[in-house]
């Protein structure tokens, strides 16, 4: 069983930094993607950035590639996340997930979940 564990989450002031990290037991990158999502109070998940097999990174939605960016190792069977210049509104839980594929921004087409990590910005 494919098992993700986040962790990097933290409470940190607007315009800070923040390093977010998942590892991934139990698989290879080998035909596989991960990406990240969030959920915010109140809203729904939306997806934040994915990279593919291939090292193909995108961004859900543009946007976020000024101030965000994943990354992965593969030795260590970790994808990150790095975000700067955080803002309140990227307020939210963040969430690992792997699926067999390409890159989708539709969280029903990933297979393996974890549990998150809370992102704070306050003002």
């Amino acid at each position: 069983q494919v098992q993700v564990v986040e962790s990097g989450g933290g409470s940190v002031q607007a315009g800070g930094s923040l390093r977010l990290s998942c590892s991934v037991s139990r698989m290879s990158f080998d035909g596989y993607a991960m990406g990240w999502f969030r959920q915010a109070p109140g809203k729904e998940r939306e997806g934040v950035s994915c990279v593919n097999w291939a090292g193909v990174r995108t961004y859900y939605p543009n946007s976020f590639a000024g101030r965000f960016t994943i990354s992965r190792d593969g030795a260590k069977n970790t994808l990150y996340l790095e975000m700067n210049s955080l803002k309140p509104e990227d307020t939210a839980m963040y969430y690992c997930a792997v699926r067999y594929g390409d890159c989708s921004r539709s969280e029903t087409d990933f297979d393996y979940w974890g549990q998150g990590t809370q992102v704070a910005v306050s003002s």
